[in-house]
């Protein structure tokens, strides 16, 4: 099965900035890998590009604010609060 890198969100839960390192390590969820958002040490560095388009695709889909100076910590969270709200990117 081949995944295309457009169907896997950059959730930020990872602190890499290499968007197929985050493909890989999504895959991985069930792992030890993830990490907490309040534990990066790169947390408080803007958000990666990556995020910055799927966070504003969700806040579309939400109807709610983006909010562009995210760090990538926040960013992450962010993300998580805007998956619930909109079912997107959940693994159900």
């Amino acid at each position: 099965m081949t995944i295309n890198s457009n169907d896997i969100p950059d959730n930020g839960f990872f602190d890499e900035s290499d968007d197929e390192e985050i493909i890989r390590q999504n895959q991985l969820k069930g792992s030890n890998t993830i990490k907490d958002p309040d534990e990066w040490t790169t947390g408080d560095e803007p958000m990666t590009g990556a995020q910055h388009s799927y966070l504003k695709t969700l806040s579309d889909e939400a109807g709610e604010e983006f909010d562009e100076a995210l760090t990538k910590a926040e960013a992450s969270k962010r993300i998580e609060e805007l998956q619930h709200k909109t079912g997107r990117g959940l693994n159900n």
